[in-house]
């Protein structure tokens, strides 16, 4: 796609900015947008949500409240987004009164699985072979070869909710069920080599820039860790780069994307598109020239994109609610961690996002420890991860 000349001349502080969403994401952008000059109105039904507690204002409404959309594009220059599940038509709202990116057509490409699927398959970008099921007979109907595999709801799903692993075709149409009929994706279940995602940011002339590939390794279907670069060859970081950027072109995207790829047997394969910063960016903070993060203020307000490059190897580790509990379980002792644990190792950054109340599964911080090495940094992340009392076999 060529590169123009930006249509709109940029958006300057301290113009104030509209996020759609509260949680940690939407709080990464409110610092970085301050830290550039901009202010920020949040809107997210939580009035405790991290992004809420530190934006300038805090609109505490429903996404869909038309009273709370109509002051939030009267008193922003742009509005964006933290969190795919947004409904569509809110983007499509705003857009009447104020520039919306990402916009609505590209969010709603992401935020459900057939739509997501379909979009990949009609571009011929790599994907799983996969069916959608909509009644009893399409999980009748699905090729016997598509087992084992994964059977996840359309909408709404994230950190493994809404997802059962089925053996065979009994077992499908029993998740199906308990799914209560709501419309599904059936995913061929991959044999993986690892996983990698691809954060990249493009603004409204087309220009793009990409961060290295990261490896991320999950526990119980949560990220648990994110190792930065990812230790993949060239040929294969390269195409991860071209298929996140040519996905980021068919969408018109604006903003910052999160494309996550499973390896299987040396290729390649698009699993899910995120329309927001994404959680494997985090590192970005902290081990490159530009944070996801400014790069999603800088193209929602018409900015030059930043430089992604890494200055450090970085490893990211997410800290789950289970860690304020004695034992990780919710019936036990509710404790605040020694974060003097962590506090004390070199090279280690920790974030905490002021979340109101932890419970077991719920992302509250994170650290990262950078290095000049990913070997180094990989090796005092995982010791930290123990002495934090992560428990579960190192990933």
């Amino acid at each position: 796609m060529p590169v123009t000349s930006s249509p709109v001349p940029p958006i300057l502080p301290p113009a104030t900015l509209g996020m759609l969403g509260g949680g940690q994401l939407g709080r990464f952008f409110v610092s970085a947008a301050h830290e550039m000059g901009y202010k920020v109105w949040a809107l997210d039904p939580d009035p405790h949500s991290p992004a809420g507690l530190i934006a300038d204002r805090h609109l505490v409404a429903a996404f869909d409240d038309l009273a709370a959309l109509d002051e939030l594009s009267a008193a922003c220059a742009a509005v964006t987004t933290e969190f795919e599940n947004v409904p569509a038509a809110t983007l499509d709202y705003l857009a009447k009164f104020v520039p919306v990116h990402p916009s609505a057509k590209a969010v709603a490409v992401c935020q459900n699985r057939v739509a997501e699927k379909t979009f990949l398959a009609d571009h011929g970008l790599p994907h799983g072979p996969f069916a959608v099921i909509r009644a009893e007979d399409d999980v009748r109907r699905a090729a016997a070869d598509l087992f084992p595999a994964v059977l996840k709801i359309a909408r709404f799903g994230y950190d493994g909710k809404g997802q059962a692993r089925v053996a065979n075709r009994d077992e499908a149409l029993h998740a199906f069920h308990g799914f209560k009929g709501e419309v599904c994706v059936l995913e061929k279940m991959l044999s993986l080599d690892c996983e990698v995602s691809v954060v990249l940011a493009r603004d409204e002339s087309g220009s793009v820039q990409i961060f290295d590939p990261v490896e991320n390794r999950h526990r119980n279907g949560i990220l648990d860790v994110t190792i930065a670069p990812a230790h993949i060859g060239t040929m294969l970081a390269e195409r991860a780069r071209g298929s996140a950027r040519r996905i980021a072109e068919e969408l018109g995207y604006v903003g910052t994307l999160g494309v996550e790829f499973f390896v299987c047997d040396g290729e390649l394969y698009v699993n899910e598109m995120a329309p927001r910063p994404h959680n494997s960016g985090h590192h970005t903070i902290d081990a490159c020239v530009t944070s996801q993060y400014e790069q999603q203020v800088r193209a929602v307000c018409g900015l030059p994109l930043g430089e992604p490059r890494a200055h450090s190897a970085a490893v990211m580790v997410n800290l789950l609610g289970e860690l304020w509990y004695e034992g990780g379980r919710s019936d036990g002792a509710y404790h605040e961690p020694d974060w003097s644990v962590l506090h004390g190792v070199p090279n280690l950054r920790l974030h905490l996002y002021a979340k109101h109340h932890a419970r077991p599964g719920r992302k509250m911080g994170h650290f990262t420890v950078v290095a000049d090495d990913v070997a180094k940094a990989l090796d005092v992340a995982l010791a930290a991860r123990a002495a934090i009392g992560i428990s579960g076999d190192a990933p």
